[in-house]
């Protein structure tokens, strides 16, 4: 993983070391002076971060293979975290982006897709596990080959919020960035691989304290041979709360009662 850091240019705030703007090679409409740092995540990675409300990440689909697969857990009590049925439900919908809030099981928003150009992400699929990884594309262990190993989405979230005390039974249904899911008339999922993802953005505003896990490992639905997950930018930057004018908050009443009850958590 390349993990960079932009210095604001507000000089009270600390700027960073050692700083290369990944970002502008697939953000490069972000705000210069609010960006705070960029990664590229490798095919089949995982990463996780810890973000204050108002925070927003720009994911950047850089390969024909993206996928990136994200959890959310409130900060302040990691019993809180993204709820895949509440969202779904209170959003009448089978897929995510721009104006949808992603809730918690609190009824609380916790992230806002505030952009997005490809206009369809998967609420569904979940996560590729060991089992299912080695039934598709065969094992390819660490001790042999290195960073070119093969890895399970399922295992990469694992790690990723182990860091923060949680285990197996915290492990939520994840949002995954860049794929789409289509059901048939008897209730089947099938993977869409025919609209192309390379260069496709999608952007989540924090709407509170954050603990961000992702992992670009392969959508578990892909039916596409061999193992290539594609490489996915990750930009973060200061975008402020949701103001009252805001997109999310006037796509439906559902989201605005979600970010109204964030407000209110902020406020107390």
């Amino acid at each position: 993983m390349e993990t960079t850091e932009h210095a604001f240019a507000n000089p009270s705030v600390h700027a960073a070391v050692d700083v290369i703007d990944h970002w502008r090679r697939f953000a490069p409409d972000l705000p210069a002076s609010q960006v705070a740092w960029s990664e590229v995540l490798p095919g089949g990675c995982h990463w996780s971060w810890r973000l204050s409300r108002g925070m927003a990440l720009r994911f950047a689909a850089l390969d024909a293979r993206a996928n990136c697969s994200v959890v959310l857990y409130a900060a302040h009590d990691r019993l809180e975290r993204y709820s895949m049925p509440d969202t779904c439900k209170a959003l009448h919908t089978a897929h995510f982006t721009r104006g949808h809030v992603l809730m918690s099981d609190m009824g609380r928003a916790m992230a806002s897709i505030t952009h997005d150009t490809l206009g369809w992400h998967d609420p569904f699929g979940g996560l590729l596990d060991a089992a299912r990884l080695h039934e598709k594309y065969g094992e390819q262990r660490f001790g042999q080959h290195r960073n070119a190993m093969y890895r399970a989405g399922r295992d990469g979230l694992l790690i990723e919020i182990g860091k923060y005390g949680l285990g197996a039974r915290d492990l939520i249904a994840p949002v995954n960035l860049f794929s789409k899911i289509a059901v048939d008339a008897h209730g089947n999922f099938a993977f869409d691989a025919s609209q192309p993802v390379q260069g496709s953005s999608v952007a989540l505003r924090c709407d509170m304290d954050l603990i961000v896990a992702v992992c670009t490992a392969p959508h578990p639905l892909d039916p596409r041979p061999g193992y290539a997950p594609g490489k996915v930018g990750v930009a973060a930057w200061r975008n402020g709360p949701a103001p009252a004018d805001d997109f999310c908050r006037g796509y439906r009443p559902e989201c605005a009662r979600a970010l109204h009850n964030a407000d209110v958590f902020a406020l107390s």
